[in-house]
Protein backbone atom coordinates (compact mmCIF):
# COMPACT_ATOMS: atom_id res chain seq x y z
CA UNK A 1 0.00 0.00 0.00
CA UNK A 2 1.09 3.50 -1.22
CA UNK A 3 1.49 6.51 1.53
CA UNK A 4 2.27 9.85 0.23
CA UNK A 5 3.79 11.78 2.97
CA UNK A 6 3.57 15.52 1.40
CA UNK A 7 6.88 17.44 1.77
CA UNK A 8 5.46 20.14 4.61
CA UNK A 9 4.21 17.09 6.67
CA UNK A 10 7.88 15.51 6.26
CA UNK A 11 9.91 18.41 7.02
CA UNK A 12 7.34 18.95 10.10
CA UNK A 13 7.85 14.96 11.17
CA UNK A 14 11.49 15.48 10.74
CA UNK A 15 11.53 17.93 13.66
CA UNK A 16 9.68 15.24 15.57
CA UNK A 17 10.08 11.63 15.42
CA UNK A 18 13.85 10.39 15.33
CA UNK A 19 15.00 9.49 12.41
CA UNK A 20 16.06 5.92 13.19
CA UNK A 21 12.81 5.21 15.22
CA UNK A 22 10.25 3.02 14.37
CA UNK A 23 7.06 4.59 12.53
CA UNK A 24 3.38 3.18 13.02
CA UNK A 25 0.20 4.50 11.56
CA UNK A 26 -2.39 3.56 14.14
CA UNK A 27 -6.02 4.16 15.11
CA UNK A 28 -6.55 6.31 18.66
CA UNK A 29 -9.55 4.93 19.36
CA UNK A 30 -9.23 2.09 21.84
CA UNK A 31 -8.71 -0.84 19.63
CA UNK A 32 -5.08 -1.07 20.03
CA UNK A 33 -2.04 -0.65 23.11
CA UNK A 34 -1.10 2.59 21.96
CA UNK A 35 -4.28 4.29 21.90
CA UNK A 36 -4.78 6.52 25.06
CA UNK A 37 -8.41 7.40 24.11
CA UNK A 38 -11.43 4.78 23.38
CA UNK A 39 -15.13 4.17 23.19
CA UNK A 40 -17.00 3.36 20.46
CA UNK A 41 -17.85 6.89 19.16
CA UNK A 42 -14.18 7.02 18.22
CA UNK A 43 -13.56 3.57 16.15
CA UNK A 44 -11.78 5.00 12.90
CA UNK A 45 -12.06 8.41 12.79
CA UNK A 46 -8.87 9.59 15.11
CA UNK A 47 -5.06 8.07 14.00
CA UNK A 48 -1.62 8.71 15.43
CA UNK A 49 2.09 8.26 14.34
CA UNK A 50 3.40 5.88 16.57
CA UNK A 51 7.40 6.46 17.38
CA UNK A 52 9.30 3.00 18.46
CA UNK A 53 12.41 1.68 18.88
CA UNK A 54 11.65 -1.15 17.37
CA UNK A 55 9.51 -3.25 14.57
CA UNK A 56 5.94 -4.76 16.45
CA UNK A 57 4.61 -7.62 14.82
CA UNK A 58 1.31 -6.60 15.29
CA UNK A 59 1.99 -3.85 12.56
CA UNK A 60 3.55 -5.71 10.27
CA UNK A 61 1.47 -3.87 7.29
CA UNK A 62 4.11 -2.16 5.16
CA UNK A 63 2.89 1.49 3.60
CA UNK A 64 5.94 2.58 1.32
CA UNK A 65 5.93 6.52 1.85
CA UNK A 66 7.19 8.83 -1.63
CA UNK A 67 10.75 9.17 -0.40
CA UNK A 68 11.32 5.15 0.07
CA UNK A 69 10.18 4.89 3.75
CA UNK A 70 8.17 2.38 5.27
CA UNK A 71 5.74 3.20 7.61
CA UNK A 72 3.57 0.51 9.51
CA UNK A 73 0.54 -0.71 10.37
CA UNK A 74 -2.14 -3.18 11.32
CA UNK A 75 -4.80 -5.37 9.33
CA UNK A 76 -7.26 -3.61 11.62
CA UNK A 77 -6.19 -0.46 11.07
CA UNK A 78 -5.73 -0.97 7.02
CA UNK A 79 -9.34 -1.60 7.27
CA UNK A 80 -9.78 2.37 7.10
CA UNK A 81 -7.30 3.48 5.26
CA UNK A 82 -7.93 3.19 1.56
CA UNK A 83 -6.52 3.97 -1.81
CA UNK A 84 -4.63 6.97 -2.53
CA UNK A 85 -3.45 7.46 1.61
CA UNK A 86 -1.50 10.96 1.87
CA UNK A 87 -0.14 12.89 4.81
CA UNK A 88 -0.01 16.78 4.78
CA UNK A 89 0.96 19.29 7.07
CA UNK A 90 -2.15 22.30 6.85
CA UNK A 91 -2.68 25.11 9.27
CA UNK A 92 -0.72 23.69 11.77
CA UNK A 93 -1.88 19.81 11.51
CA UNK A 94 -1.11 17.14 10.60
CA UNK A 95 -3.80 15.81 8.38
CA UNK A 96 -4.04 12.04 6.93
CA UNK A 97 -6.34 12.03 3.35
CA UNK A 98 -7.38 9.04 1.41
CA UNK A 99 -9.56 9.40 -1.94
CA UNK A 100 -12.56 9.59 -0.52
CA UNK A 101 -11.78 12.31 1.62
CA UNK A 102 -10.42 13.20 4.85
CA UNK A 103 -10.09 10.70 7.59
CA UNK A 104 -7.94 12.90 10.57
CA UNK A 105 -7.55 16.60 10.69
CA UNK A 106 -5.41 16.19 13.31
CA UNK A 107 -3.37 13.09 13.51
CA UNK A 108 -1.23 12.87 16.93
CA UNK A 109 2.05 11.81 17.39
CA UNK A 110 2.73 9.50 19.92
CA UNK A 111 6.18 8.59 21.17
CA UNK A 112 6.81 5.13 23.10
CA UNK A 113 10.48 4.07 22.04
CA UNK A 114 10.84 4.50 26.09
CA UNK A 115 7.65 3.58 27.07
CA UNK A 116 5.50 0.13 27.65
CA UNK A 117 2.45 0.32 25.48
CA UNK A 118 -0.87 -0.51 27.50
CA UNK A 119 -1.70 -3.84 28.43
CA UNK A 120 -5.00 -5.67 27.33
CA UNK A 121 -6.51 -4.76 30.83
CA UNK A 122 -5.86 -1.05 30.59
CA UNK A 123 -7.39 -1.18 27.30
CA UNK A 124 -10.38 -2.41 28.37
CA UNK A 125 -11.58 -0.12 31.36
CA UNK A 126 -10.02 3.12 29.34
CA UNK A 127 -12.95 1.93 26.67
CA UNK A 128 -15.31 1.63 29.58
CA UNK A 129 -14.58 5.38 30.26
CA UNK A 130 -14.45 7.51 27.23
CA UNK A 131 -17.82 7.61 25.42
Amino acid sequence: MNFNIKEAAADYLATKISPDAVLVLATDDGSNKYSTIGGTCAIGDKFQLVELSAKDPEFNVELQTSDGQIVYTSNNEATFLGNGLTLDFVHNSLVLKNDSGLLDGAVTINHFADQQPLATADLKALGNQIC
